[in-house]
């Protein structure tokens, strides 16, 4: 059974998701987007725990988009847990947040993240951005070979 490629966007702020999920739209990025509010509910989303234990530990999100200042479990936190495990340590995940602060992009790539993505704050900004971003990482980039089991 084939696993339907998804995208998992890990976003506490209401209007930066529909936002993304417009300009995804807007852009048609067809595959499906899950959103989840906080750090520890992306952990457990990709985990398959807590709410999501249920979930198909082979239905790994073909990307992450990771806001970094989030409630419960902050972005880099969360980047550090997906390294670590084997299962997800090749799994994309782009920063997409409003830090510009270097030392919050150092750390995003210390720890493994794919790239990392400013929010711009013009909207025809942020809709080149998603549209770019889409293209590369669903179209253009190849996805890494699945990492070993749990």
């Amino acid at each position: 059974m084939s696993v339907e490629r998804h995208i998992l966007l890990v976003e506490d702020n209401d209007d930066d998701v529909q936002l993304t999920l417009r300009a995804l739209r807007l852009h048609h990025v067809v595959n499906r987007v899950e959103v989840v509010g906080d750090g520890a509910d992306a952990l457990d989303y990709l985990f398959c725990r807590g709410a999501y234990v249920g979930r198909d530990r082979k239905d790994l999100p073909q990307l992450v988009l990771l806001d970094l200042k989030l409630p419960k479990v902050g972005g880099l936190e969360v980047l550090t847990q997906i390294r670590q495990e084997p299962r997800t340590k090749r799994l994309p995940v782009v920063i997409l947040t409003s830090s510009n602060t270097q030392a919050d992009v150092a750390k995003s790539y210390d720890l493994g993240a794919n790239s990392y993505i400013r929010k711009p704050i013009d909207f025809s900004q942020f809709m080149d951005a998603v549209n770019s971003l889409g293209l590369y990482w669903l179209v253009l980039n190849e996805a890494p070979p699945p990492a070993a089991e749990w």
